[in-house]
């Protein structure tokens, strides 16, 4: 009983002086060692040897388990341990808010009607989009800006009329019929830069090709399906892909 005593109070007074250290790993691998130390000195001297056997093979085993268990967040286990802030925070909840309309002239210059056909009439309104899928890409938007790319929505919700017009025109403008997009569900936008007071989505300018990149792969870190690594590249172009009810599609 006494020798018991005296192990309990000389570990009490060591684990104080270990709590000054640096990180929980190390305070639980030194109160580990205290320990196992502290119950050697207790057990008989016929058990030292039983006892030492085991610390060899637990030792390895604790010593890998520190090593390898990372950082966790509560309730985002799925996520890596340097998650972006900004997704963090639009998976707490955080409601972004869409940046201010852009005039409609920017949207009618020559240079925009040479990459985009009939864009004058293109809806980019943020309201009628999806309200996760919009989150999402407002997120993405946020990230853009710290390197220095100011995002423009393009086109947005597209309704089932304009989208069997412009599969009219041909196949080089989309291979989509109307209700076979997720533009006509609020789950698909068209996106570009605006710079120096002009618009900008030719891929052929290499600042907006750097800049697509850069996008493309914040909307797949956002869980959005991004139009760059299609057969057909459509860099501009990401959609939150779900299941669509049938009576969705005939609204």
């Amino acid at each position: 009983m006494r020798a018991r005593r005296r192990v309990r109070q000389a570990s009490a007074a060591t684990i104080e002086e270990l709590s000054t250290l640096a990180t929980p790993c190390s305070r639980i691998f030194a109160i580990f060692i205290l320990n196992a130390r502290a119950s050697l000195k207790a057990v008989s001297a016929k058990r030292k040897s039983f006892a030492l056997i085991a610390l060899l093979i637990v030792l390895p085993v604790l010593l890998i388990s520190l090593v390898s268990s990372g950082p966790t967040l509560d309730g985002y286990d799925d996520l890596p341990a340097a998650a972006d802030p900004v997704i963090l925070s639009l998976l707490n909840g955080e409601q972004l808010v869409p940046p201010p309309a852009l005039p409609p002239e920017v949207f009618m210059t020559r240079e925009v009607a040479a990459e985009r056909i009939e864009l004058a009439s293109a809806s980019r309104e943020w309201a009628l989009l999806d309200a996760d899928f919009r989150q999402r890409l407002l997120a993405v938007y946020r990230m853009m800006e710290r390197h220095g790319y100011q995002m423009a929505l393009v086109e947005g919700y597209r309704s089932p009329m304009r989208q069997e017009a412009l599969a009219s025109i041909g196949q080089h403008v989309t291979n989509a019929r109307a209700f076979q997009s997720y533009h006509q569900f609020g789950l698909a936008a068209d996106n570009g830069f605006y710079r120096d007071g002009r618009l900008v989505i030719s891929e052929k300018d290499s600042w907006a090709m750097a800049g697509y990149r850069l996008y493309g792969q914040y909307a797949e870190s956002v869980g959005l399906t991004w139009g760059g690594r299609w057969q057909m590249r459509d860099f501009g172009h990401v959609e939150l892909r779900r299941q669509i009810s049938t009576s969705a599609q005939r609204k």
